[in-house]
Formats: C-alpha cells, structure tokens, sequence
C-alpha cells in the first residue's frame, strides 16, 4: 500500500500537520508506504489553462505543466491512499488546496464528454481544522466542506471528512490581537479534545490504507 499525505497549511507543527502526521502513524502501522509533503514548501500554481493535458495522444491524468506539483499529481494517482490536511482560512480551504485540486481535477477531465479519465480507485481522508466550534461549524461550513469532500470522489475511492473544531491557535494569546477568543477555554478544549482527534485521525489513516479495503 503506498500512502501520500499532503499538508496543505504553511504550519508544520501545526493543528492540521499533527492530524495528518497521526493518520500517517495510523497507515504505517498497517504496513503502508508512506510518503508526507507540506505543499507550501513546493513551487506551484493553480492550473494554467496550456490545454497540453488535452492534446490528442497524449498520457490522460497527467498535468504537463513543469512545476514542483507534476509529479505530486502522477503520485497521487498511482497512490491507495491520499490523506489531505487543511485549514479552514476565511470559511475556505486554503489557497494550496484549491491549486492542488485544480490541477488535479483539470488533467483527468475529458472535454470529450466531461468524463473522468482516471478509472482507479485511492482512499482519501480530508482532514480540516479550524477555529470555530463544532455549532458554528455545521450552521455555517459543514455543508459547503462536504461538497468539497465529494469532489474528491474523482479519485475512486472512499472519501473520509473528518472536521476538528475549536484549535488553538497559538501558545500565548497575550501577544497579538485576539481578545475574541476566551485563551483559558481553547487551552482547555485543546487539552482534553485535541488527543481524541489525533486518536481519530490515527484509526481513520489505519482504515484507509489497510488492505482489506
């Protein structure tokens, strides 16, 4: 089984880095391939509209643009699982995720009939942290990141949501301007929450890179 586990938020040591770094224990540990990347680390863009993807001849679900992302995206496809990490940024994923999914979507799109070329199947578990509380969460985000989810359903496979309310954001709130959040609350939902949802995203990345899936 080869796993690829892609942090799409600049924080390494972050919310969303330590969900995916558990779900890639949670894949190890049932004996898969694992390889992690933190997108921002890469040189890319969103998709360029060249079309090479759409030539006559050419290799389907392939994006021939040269950039750090191209081989990401041929990883990706030739994965059994992909787990994707982000953070909510404005009621959004942010900038790297939708680069990631434009230009993976664009270069298995037929413009023949608006078929989907790959006819694989990899696992996904779309991990997503955020700020807000769980309320907040399914008033104003859950639907809009569950369509988000089932755009992921291009990939084959089983398609995992997993949302992680109410992070912490930084370890002194003191310091910068953010007296709308109550510091001895999260300091606290992140001390009892936080270790389960790390145990969660170990389980789900053991689930979805097992073999029997």
């Amino acid at each position: 089984m080869k796993v690829i586990v892609l942090n799409a938020t600049p924080r390494k040591a972050g919310n969303t880095s330590q969900l995916l770094k558990s779900a890639a224990k949670g894949a190890k540990e049932a004996g898969a391939e694992v390889e992690f990347i933190h997108l921002y680390d890469l040189n890319f863009t969103g998709c360029r509209g060249c079309m090479l993807c759409k030539r006559k001849g050419v290799e389907r679900c392939h994006c021939y643009w040269k950039d750090d992302l191209t081989p990401i995206i041929d990883k990706i496809f030739q994965a059994d699982a992909v787990f994707i990490g982000t953070a909510i940024y404005l009621g959004r994923p942010t900038s790297r995720y939708f680069e990631l999914l434009e230009r993976l979507h664009f270069c298995s799109l037929s413009y023949d009939d608006y078929s989907n070329y790959f006819t694989g199947k990899v696992n996904v578990g779309l991990f997503v942290s955020m700020n807000a509380s769980q309320e907040f969460y399914e008033r104003m985000y859950k639907e809009k990141f569950e369509d988000y989810a089932k755009e992921l359903t291009m990939l084959g496979g089983e398609v995992t949501l997993y949302p992680c309310y109410n992070t912490l954001q930084v370890p002194d709130y003191s310091k910068f301007n953010m007296a709308s959040f109550d510091e001895d609350k999260k300091k606290a939902i992140h001390k009892e929450i936080f270790p389960h949802d790390l145990e969660n995203a170990y389980r789900l990345g053991r689930k979805l890179a097992s073999a029997e899936q």
